[in-house]
């Protein structure tokens, strides 16, 4: 895996477009929460999540293989696929096992430190510097999940705090997954970056997951579990990917896992209306410093 002994070319200037864009990804991703969580109670947590995996990677490889031109080197390739079993298999076993075992909404707030810890794996690998700003933007970030912790360990019980936890070990994976893509994103084209690793993470995953698969009867899979599985698979893992990618080109790693930070707001709020979780006054908190977080943390 490629580790950065140099610093690598500050990020170009952001554009309200990539802003846009990013903050699209954000409400898709926030509203996947819920999407993820109904369909984790009407099928296996793994077998509901190779199924999505696979759909997301048989449309992204589709879109890869259109484009044989930018296909990436050979010495790239094997770099994408070793990635991808980490930030596709590894973390997705760890973020669906979570979502199963804990509220859609308080999944979404734990999601909330991947800013903070993406920024301090960057500092490490030397990829973004942290203005005072940013450091700011990390502390409330931190606060808030040790808030959300702390009231998931009184309120919902041991249970629901494994799977917190759960969720905060797949952040880890994130972030290093993230800034090891840094130097990739550079030279390879985003259609590219996300069908490969994608492919990296699916095969060791669906393997893992045969079994459960065998187990689902498909033909009294409903509709609406059929479109949560669409949802899940081509808009957060395509669509929004693609747009995670591109952020991460233009504007590094840093600062495009900050628009992240709008995800646990979003979830918060459907998770209510949708799977009727009230939110708590710590869930309530957690959204306010979150919202500070990614204010502060804007250049």
């Amino acid at each position: 895996m490629p580790h950065a002994e140099h610093p690598l070319p500050h990020p170009k200037p952001q554009s309200h477009g990539i802003e846009a864009a990013l903050v699209l990804m954000a409400v898709i991703w926030g509203v996947n929460f819920s999407v993820v969580k109904y369909g984790t109670q009407v099928m296996e947590p793994i077998a509901y999540n190779a199924l999505r995996m696979l759909l997301g990677a048989t449309v992204l490889l589709a879109m890869a293989l259109a484009r044989p031109a930018a296909r990436p080197a050979s010495r790239d390739l094997r770099k994408l696929l070793l990635l991808g079993v980490l930030g596709h298999c590894i973390y997705q076993v760890l973020f669906i096992n979570g979502i199963a075992r804990t509220r859609a909404g308080t999944a979404a707030l734990v999601i909330a430190a991947s800013p903070a810890m993406v920024a301090l794996v960057a500092r490490l690998f030397g990829h973004d510097r942290l203005p005072w700003r940013a450091v700011a933007g990390i502390g409330l970030s931190i606060a808030g999940v040790s808030l959300v912790l702390g009231g998931t360990a009184t309120t919902e019980g041991a249970s629901h705090l494994v799977g917190d936890l759960m969720i905060l070990a797949a952040v880890g994976c994130w972030a290093f997954y993230t800034n090891w893509l840094v130097e990739l994103t550079q030279r390879v084209d985003a259609v590219q970056v996300a069908a490969w690793t994608l492919v990296g993470g699916v095969v060791p995953l669906a393997a893992i997951a045969a079994p459960a698969l065998m187990r689902v009867d498909w033909g009294a899979v409903a509709w609406l579990t059929w479109g949560a599985v669409l949802y899940s698979g081509v808009g957060a893992m395509v669509f929004a990917y693609l747009i995670w990618y591109r952020g991460v080109h233009l504007i590094g790693p840093t600062r495009t896992s900050m628009f992240g930070n709008l995800q646990p707001v979003v979830a918060v709020l459907v998770a209510w209306v949708v799977l009727h979780e009230v939110p708590t006054p710590v869930q309530g908190v957690g959204a306010v410093t979150v919202i500070g977080g990614l204010y502060l943390s804007r250049k």
